[in-house]
């Protein structure tokens, strides 16, 4: 398959996409992502669900970690998915308490100080988002037609922000589905390859070590255990969608979404597991070594398939970022044109980070996952328990978090250097985690009191 077919085929994706958004253009269904005026009905939210998390930057890392932890590595990915879980959990008991955003409990228990801070954190998820999905789309461009990244890049951030901003929510919703049956039979294909293959046991990748041994395979599992339940909460994209239908279908959209979403990132990283067992050298991270191992065909449809994830994420990015801004820190009017305005600002800063540099594409998850982690201790003890929690406990618990988000993401400067002990950077990380929440902990159960 060319790199012309390969093209062809994404412009046909873009093209179906482009058809699937909504042909009027409606205030509620911008920001509320009604369709038709009406909530989606549940396997559009499970679809919508599933295609924005398992996006293309979470693809590559399970592959990644496949390929230097084994299965180690892949699980500890997976583990992330149980985020549709404990998302599902947190939803439905800001829904029992009458909170319609995770910024309306916050906001009614802690005010400016309490939204304030987690918007914050949420606008940095979603600016990672949007570069980290273009950046795959680099490599891929790269790696496909040798000197095409920077095009790609400023093609596919002006597709996928003119839809976007089009439809806003309705059209994420709805592209989504076209996007996600699309990226289902595609990789069904490549995988069915991969498993039938002579060379492939099933036995030996469920045992594998990875090339760098499983040992920061399972650390980084661990951390993932600690991240889990606050991940899903500043996770916007997440949390928009817990509120647009009824509490029934939405229960039952986050359980479907958890058991496929968690399965294909698994499924994908079986083909990092594999290069690692075939002794196939790292390149590119890893697009190069398919390349080099797959046949043309199959390498196509693994590409297509982290292109089609990478649009799929960057409408959904984009008009959680309109929501925020507009609805969250009223910035802009609550206009089709307020929110069309923030889109095209965000995807502005997405790609030009995108070409500007960029740290490992586990880093951003790391950190951001890092600076969710002041929500577990305020979310357990202050939703769960019932307690009244005080401000100064919560901003202790978030300084703590960012805190550690940023001596993660800066650990080779000297000063943290000095500080962190030695060893790989999960096992760094790890250490990081227990003192967040150990901080945090802390703080909201000196400062809680009954309600």
């Amino acid at each position: 398959m060319s790199p012309a077919v390969l093209i062809a085929l994404f412009v046909i994706l873009i093209g179906a996409s482009v058809l699937a958004a909504p042909r009027r253009a409606c205030v509620d269904g911008f920001f509320a992502g009604h369709i038709g005026g009406q909530a989606p009905g549940l396997w559009v939210l499970v679809l919508s669900q599933v295609t924005t998390w398992i996006f293309a930057r979470s693809l590559m890392n399970a592959a990644i970690l496949g390929y230097f932890y084994g299965i180690a590595g892949t699980l500890a990915y997976a583990a992330y998915y149980g985020s549709f879980l404990s998302g599902g959990f947190i939803v439905a008991r800001l829904r029992a308490q009458g909170a319609g955003s995770v910024q309306d409990w916050l906001g009614a228990r802690f005010g400016t100080a309490g939204t304030g801070a987690y918007n914050v954190v949420i606008a940095l998820r979603l600016l990672s988002e949007v570069f980290a999905n273009l950046l795959v789309v680099g490599l891929i461009a790269g790696a496909v037609i040798e000197g095409s990244a920077t095009w790609a890049i400023v093609i596919v951030a002006v597709v996928g922000l003119a839809y976007s901003a089009w439809g806003g929510l309705s059209a994420a919703l709805r592209t989504d589905v076209v996007q996600m049956v699309v990226f289902l039979a595609v990789f069904v294909v490549a995988f069915l390859y991969l498993v039938l293959a002579p060379g492939f046991s099933l036995g030996d990748v469920l045992t594998a070590p990875g090339t760098a041994g499983a040992w920061n395979g399972w650390v980084l599992l661990a951390v993932a255990a600690l991240q889990v339940f606050s991940y899903p909460a500043h996770d916007p994209v997440m949390m928009d969608r817990g509120f647009i239908a009824d509490e029934e279908t939405t229960r039952r959209s986050f359980l479907h979404a958890f058991w496929v979403s968690t399965l294909c990132i698994i499924g994908f990283g079986f083909f990092g597991i594999q290069a690692g067992l075939v002794g196939a050298e790292y390149q590119g991270e890893l697009i190069g070594t398919w390349g080099a191992m797959f046949p043309v065909w199959v390498f196509a449809l693994l590409m297509l398939s982290l292109l089609v994830s990478a649009m799929s994420t960057l409408d959904s990015a984009l008009s959680s970022s309109a929501r925020l801004v507009v609805e969250e820190w009223a910035l802009a009017p609550r206009t089709l044109m307020g929110g069309r305005v923030v889109m095209v600002v965000f995807m502005v800063l997405g790609a030009a980070l995108t070409l500007w540099g960029n740290a490992t594409l586990f880093d951003a998850v790391a950190v951001s996952g890092t600076a969710s982690m002041f929500l577990t201790p305020v979310l357990i003890v202050g939703l769960v328990m019932g307690r009244r929690v005080p401000t100064w406990s919560y901003l202790v618990a978030f300084g703590a978090a960012i805190l550690g988000a940023l001596a993660y993401f800066g650990r080779a400067w000297p000063g943290v250097a000095a500080v962190l002990p030695e060893g790989h950077k999960y096992e760094q990380l790890l250490v990081i985690c227990v003192v967040v929440l150990v901080v945090g902990f802390a703080a909201v159960l000196a400062g809680a009191r009954r309600a």
